[in-house]
């Protein structure tokens, strides 16, 4: 349950624990998650709307009936790709259990189709009433993960099963639950992606046949791991990528001025973008007549990775892209990735359109100390994650 934006609902149950969920936002947020609360209206006596909008950065909104035009509880649920409920009392493990819907947050989770995740708190007698257990069984029965309160101190003299998890097992459960890995959290990655245009004249260009596909892989990848991302865009169409950073551009010159503004912020790049090597000298204002379409003069682009490793920390990290035809030739590639300065290059062979628009690729990841790995036929995604692997290793 790999996920894909790390969107998280935080909902908060009507009990005396609720106040222990603003420590569980916050680590919910170290781990890459933008946070969404949605407390019920019971909840609210403990803790109030304003510290929840403090700690998320977020409006809350705890009616169902505010804002109805928009449907909050559908859109909500189709917004989010975890829900944890914390503290989950007795009545909304009842309510959930049974179907119940009766206020935005049971709405919610009644209408997603995500993961969730129930956090018990409550007197040891109401944990261990035949109703609770019952209903704790079924909601387990349903792929629904139901974290065992710890036991200790109560309200008042109260001591027992029922207590409120540390914040640390929670988050430790709900990371094995979905598969978490955040190996990147912290670091800063920039992609690029597509490829560059040339323009020739308002209706022709100088351009080439990538897809984006890769660069696309690579930055949901670094996304899922924790990694803050940002994704230049070269002339591609793609869905919207929560979670990422994303500007578009359409010439080498446009995407050279975002690489200048966001490569000292970032810690590793991936030059998956094919950038086109050659642009007209002279652009013409109107539509050049058939007729007269005779030559075009050509002056190369300038190579973007080379120049940025030029002005790179030691603490960054490259990793460039070649696409060749024919016989892979590892050595001239090796060649390429030391006269380039950057510390990987990942090498395919395009013969006959292969790989361009493709979900497969294959090739070899060339390594900057003369080591490379063959990757054989997998996909784009597959491939993405070995990549940041390797620049993990290289990042230390």
């Amino acid at each position: 349950m790999t996920l894909q934006g790390r969107e998280l609902i935080l909902g908060v149950g009507g009990g005396i624990s609720a106040y222990k969920s603003a420590d569980l936002l916050r680590r919910l947020q170290d781990v890459g998650f933008g946070v969404t609360v949605i407390p019920t209206r019971s909840s609210l006596n403990f803790v109030g709307t304003s510290t929840w909008e403090a700690l998320s950065g977020r409006p809350v909104n705890p009616s169902l009936w505010s804002s109805v035009h928009e449907v909050p509880h559908i859109k909500a649920a189709r917004g989010t790709n975890l829900i944890v409920v914390a503290p989950a009392t007795a009545d909304l493990l009842a309510k959930i259990a049974n179907g119940i819907c009766d206020d935005l947050l049971t709405n919610t989770i009644s209408a997603s189709k995500s993961p969730i995740v129930l956090v018990p708190a409550m007197h040891p007698e109401m944990w261990l009433n035949q109703a609770t257990v019952a209903n704790v069984t079924t909601l387990r029965a349903r792929g629904i993960l139901v974290i065992e309160p710890d036991e200790g101190r109560m309200t008042g003299e109260d001591f027992g099963v029922g207590r409120y998890p540390e914040v640390s097992r929670i988050v430790s459960e709900i990371s094995k639950f979905v598969d978490l890995n955040s190996d990147l959290l912290g670091k800063r990655i920039l992609v690029t992606a597509g490829g560059t245009r040339e323009a020739i004249d308002p209706v022709r260009y100088i351009g080439n046949n990538s897809s984006g596909k890769q660069g696309l892989a690579i930055a949901k990848a670094a996304r899922n791991r924790g990694a803050e991302v940002v994704l230049v865009s070269a002339n591609i169409a793609h869905e919207n990528l929560d979670g990422i950073k994303t500007i578009s551009v359409e010439s080498t010159a446009q995407m050279q001025e975002a690489l200048s503004q966001e490569f000292p912020l970032c810690d590793a790049i991936f030059m998956a973008a094919a950038v086109a090597d050659a642009k007209p000298t002279r652009i013409n204002s109107e539509k050049i007549k058939k007729g007269a379409l005779n030559s075009i003069d050509l002056e190369a682009n300038p190579d973007l990775i080379a120049a940025l490793a030029k002005t790179a920390k030691p603490s960054q990290v490259l990793i460039a892209f070649a696409a060749e035809t024919g016989a892979k030739d590892i050595k001239a590639a090796q060649d390429k990735l030391a006269r380039k300065g950057v510390h990987l290059l990942f090498l395919n062979d395009v013969s006959d359109g292969a790989i361009f628009g493709s979900d497969m690729t294959s090739g070899f990841i060339l390594n900057v100390d003369g080591s490379k790995i063959a990757c054989p036929q997998q996909s784009k995604d597959t491939l993405a994650d070995l990549l940041l692997d390797q620049a993990l290793i290289k990042l230390g």
